[in-house]
């Protein structure tokens, strides 16, 4: 057996890059990852140049490798991943240990994202997308059929980018970072105009606001605009987050890894729960109370969008915080006042408390935006998050998320079928 495989048993033994490296199944330059994220500790030998590193520290990382790919016995066999991005608790929410709601209330979405992929301060951030890619992205959008929904257009859009970029599987962190910067503004800039007097430079939110409604942008409604994409910017392990890891760790390129959450997202359960909310915060309009609304729904059997959030036991922060800078905007009061009743009335039934979804709804409605305008939203928002939880997954053992399956079919061997 060769020394490294026993080194781990034996008090005090230190071991070297190289057999750090294969013990953990990963390269060394992800050894040193490791160091960086506080995850492993090193030591320079004296009158050495090399580092060592504590075997017992290494093994017991290993093991926690090992338990993340399978599923922990301690979570019932679900699987739980470190992550040094977002924490969700006590109805607050933290971004790289900042509180997200007070970040997202003072530095732009781009600043925020800066902060979500380096940790760092980055005053004045802003994205520019090549032209060579944004017209191939353009191209490949505006081929799509009328029935195209905005998530099928942001997809096409990554992946027409993706294929314009030759070192798109260059997954170095200063290679990604490059990607990040020129993808965003690329699936915005590839979106089609509703607005063709609106400026197509500048923040995104305000490149943004051209392509989801006709109405003339307002500093208010603008501003609402930034603070919702700085807040949807990360939410820790929500599906498509997940499948963005899941791919990362196979190590797809940052723009595949972007095309695997926009592909979760556009399930119902997921990011489709804005445009749901919107439709009902319409009906409750039209009808002038949102009585019947609910009572269709409930009827129906069918979860009242826009309320309650299994990460919150009370008031989604984010969706505080908008309704805080929607009540500033004249225009948005009658839907604020309909978002209200869809709230008192429900709680009839069930006490819950508004989420992200309606707010976005009482801005979409109030700004004339339709109904896909909240997934865009969100899609474009959360495009920062992927990459920053892709960009942490690239630090870790290749393919640790192989969770293995629970066969419950009829045992073999079975005879062929005739």
């Amino acid at each position: 057996m060769r020394d490294h495989d026993t080194a781990p048993h034996r008090p005090g033994r230190r071991l070297t890059t190289k057999e750090t490296a294969e013990l953990l199944g990963v390269k060394p330059e992800t050894v040193y990852a490791y160091v960086s994220r506080g995850l492993l500790s090193s030591r320079r030998e004296p009158g050495g140049r090399v580092s060592t590193f504590e075997a017992g520290e290494v093994e017991a990382l290993a093991r926690r490798n090992r338990r993340e790919a399978a599923g922990s016995p301690a979570t019932g066999g679900e699987l739980s991943v470190r992550t040094r991005l977002t924490l969700i608790e006590q109805d607050r929410y933290y971004y790289r240990g900042v509180d997200a709601v007070e970040l997202a209330a003072r530095h732009p979405y781009e600043e925020v994202a800066e902060w979500l992929w380096t940790g760092r301060p980055a005053p004045g951030a802003t994205f520019t997308a090549p032209e060579a890619t944004v017209a191939v992205a353009r191209r490949a959008v505006d081929a799509l059929s009328e029935h195209a929904s905005a998530v099928d257009r942001l997809r096409v859009a990554a992946i027409a980018a993706a294929a314009e970029d030759p070192l798109r599987f260059d997954l170095s962190e200063e290679a990604v970072l490059h990607t990040a910067r020129t993808l965003i503004p690329t699936l915005v800039a590839a979106l089609p105009r509703v607005r063709y007097d609106h400026k197509d430079d500048g923040p995104l939110a305000h490149r943004l606001w051209g392509r989801l409604t006709g109405h003339p942008a307002d500093d208010a409604s603008l501003r609402v605009l930034d603070t919702a994409l700085a807040l949807l910017a990360d939410h820790d392990l929500a599906a498509s987050t997940l499948a963005v890891r899941v791919a990362a760790s196979a190590r797809a390129h940052a723009y595949a890894a972007v095309s695997a959450g926009l592909g979760v997202l556009e399930g119902p359960l997921h990011g489709a729960a804005g445009g749901l909310a919107h439709r009902m915060l319409l009906e409750v309009l039209d009808q002038g109370t949102a009585v019947p609304v609910i009572a269709e729904e409930l009827r129906a059997g069918r979860r009242v969008p826009g309320l309650g959030h299994r990460l919150y036991t009370g008031e989604d922060p984010r969706a505080r915080v908008l309704f805080e800078l929607l009540e500033r905007i004249p225009r948005a009061e009658s839907a604020l006042l309909a978002a209200r009743d869809i709230v008192a009335t429900t709680a009839r039934h069930t006490p819950l408390h508004a989420n992200v979804d309606l707010a976005l709804a009482v801005f979409t409605v109030s700004c004339g935006m339709p109904a896909s305008a909240a997934e865009t939203i969100f899609a474009v928002a959360r495009t920062a998050g992927w990459i920053a939880h892709a960009l942490e997954e690239y630090g870790e053992r290749p393919l640790r998320m192989r969770p293995s399956g629970h066969y419950v079919g009829p045992r073999p061997p079975r005879p062929l079928p005739e």
